[in-house]
């Protein structure tokens, strides 16, 4: 691949020298996950079958939730002080055939450590009787932001995918409600509201069938939480539409059970699961990744992976550096002038190398500026995972040096930036890496020294045009904003 590429608004790219692609680490195996909640700093998700999984900092998991009922894809939601979860105890052809039901139970913790960990009796919302076409199974839940209402889709390939209404406060069904007919050619729907559109969420193709899994997740969006949902060219799901909104890549196929979660603003993650991740023995596995909104449309985003890059800032366009003389290139001139040079050969000129400029550097602490970008060493930045320092939801944390040297990036505790002649590999030198809602990036220390706890709340800002330091994260505001752009 070519260098000096800036990473799109939509995706990263990534050179192929980079390392490989990363995902959830521990033991991230589930199928038809649910939702991620979090629940006393934990993440939980739970899939077919019982059961689910859990991780203390969102990238790495483990066996250990717990539910009861069995059936199939469960969704579970935090309403209040209380967790709502809803599953399909039969149906999808699974042992009663087409004979569904859709249950609701609730929790006052996800934690099965808890004394407060019990849940209530399951309560049936809807059901099929396998005759009609529909099949009660694959069920979601969406809490209106606007109305407060509660809602559920459900639905499989047999037959249609249908909503309904429940009591937010019970779980039960809403007296007298009539259920609705709103999509097609699809199972293992979600919904989710932002900015005026309702979006249905569908998951299209064949399942469970490891690696020669089908699944993909479409989407398409309405104005009204009843439909009709049309997507990007006007077509209606009810008749077969839906844009694409994540497939097969990365050695794993079978993206399904589409789930959304805000981080913070414009910090959002889609979950979902992969049917088989061919690096894990065509294992079904988690996949946690950035969820990027283009349009109007969501996009499922890519893993950042690391590798060598200019940050430039999104406020305009300068490049992160460490504060060192620049050192001008020799270049036989070749300007307008120069009347012969049509009939001269063309001479490259070698691009200027760490060797010839790191003797100049001090070798002691060097401050962080932003400058003009011109491919010098002082400018290329080496990010690379370090995997026994955790992580958060979608990455680990990274430490970010000077390409080719040890000099690391480093937080202060008066909450500016130096670079540091070696990495130590503490707090104030792993960085918090996300993309954002907009292509965008913010990049924050995992902790600040002299600050308690993990920091969630300071990112690299830009406070001038050649000034960065630390401030409260805005993603209204281009200073907190960064891009990679490949560069060697």
């Amino acid at each position: 691949m070519k260098t000096k590429y800036l990473i799109s608004l939509s995706f990263i790219i990534c050179s192929l020298s980079l390392s490989p692609v990363r995902a959830q680490i521990g033991a991230p195996y589930i199928h038809d996950p649910s939702t991620l909640a979090e629940c006393d700093g934990k993440w939980y998700t739970f899939g077919t079958g019982g059961g689910g999984i859990i991780s203390d900092d969102g990238w790495s998991w483990h066996s250990g939730a717990e539910r009861p009922g069995g059936g199939a894809a469960p969704d579970v939601m935090k309403i209040g002080d209380r967790y709502l979860c809803i599953y399909g105890a039969t149906g999808g052809g699974l042992g009663g055939g087409h004979n569904g039901r859709i249950l609701t139970m609730w929790n006052k913790t996800l934690d099965p450590k808890s004394p407060n960990f019990k849940w209530t009796t399951a309560v049936e919302v809807c059901a099929s009787d396998g005759m009609e076409d529909q099949d009660a199974i694959d069920p979601c839940l969406l809490l209106d932001p606007t109305t407060g209402r509660l809602w559920a889709t459900y639905g499989t390939y047999f037959g249609t995918i249908r909503i309904i209404e429940l009591d937010p406060k019970t779980g039960f069904r809403v007296k007298g409600n009539k259920e609705k007919d709103i999509a097609i050619d699809c199972e293992a729907t979600d919904l989710i509201y932002r900015d005026g559109w309702y979006y249905l969420l569908g998951t299209h193709g064949t399942c469970c069938d490891g690696v020669n899994s089908t699944y993909n997740i479409v989407v398409g969006r309405s104005k009204n939480v009843e439909g009709p949902y049309l997507d990007n060219v006007g077509r209606d799901m009810f008749h077969g539409g839906g844009r694409m909104v994540v497939n097969a890549g990365d050695r794993k196929t079978g993206a399904g059970h589409f789930g959304r979660t805000i981080i913070d603003e414009g910090v959002e993650i889609a979950s979902f699961h992969w049917e088989a991740d061919f690096d894990l023995s065509g294992r079904s596995v988690l996949a946690v990744r950035p969820l990027l909104w283009r349009n109007g449309w969501p996009v499922a985003g890519e893993h950042f992976k690391g590798g060598t890059f200019a940050i430039e800032s999104e406020r305009r366009g300068y490049s992160l550096e460490i504060a060192v003389d620049f050192q001008r290139m020799q270049q036989e001139r070749q300007g307008w002038f120069n009347r012969q040079q049509m009939q001269q050969p063309v001479k490259p000129i070698p691009t200027q190398t760490l060797e010839e400029v790191i003797g100049s550097w001090p070798k002691d602490n060097i401050a962080v500026r932003c400058s003009d970008y011109m491919f010098r060493p002082h400018q290329h930045w080496s990010v690379t995972p370090v995997d026994e320092a955790g992580g958060y939801l979608s990455n680990p944390y990274f430490k970010i040096t000077i390409a080719g040297t040890d000099r690391a990036l480093t937080a202060t505790a008066n909450k500016e930036l130096i670079t540091l002649p070696a990495y130590t590999g503490g707090d104030e030198q792993l960085w918090r890496i996300e993309q954002l809602t907009d292509g965008t990036f913010r990049i924050m220390p995992k902790r600040i020294p002299g600050e308690e706890g993990i920091n969630t709340r300071y990112c690299i800002y830009s406070a001038s045009d050649s000034t960065p330091t630390l401030a409260e994260y805005d993603f209204q505001s281009d200073n907190s904003k960064w891009n990679f752009r490949i560069s060697k």
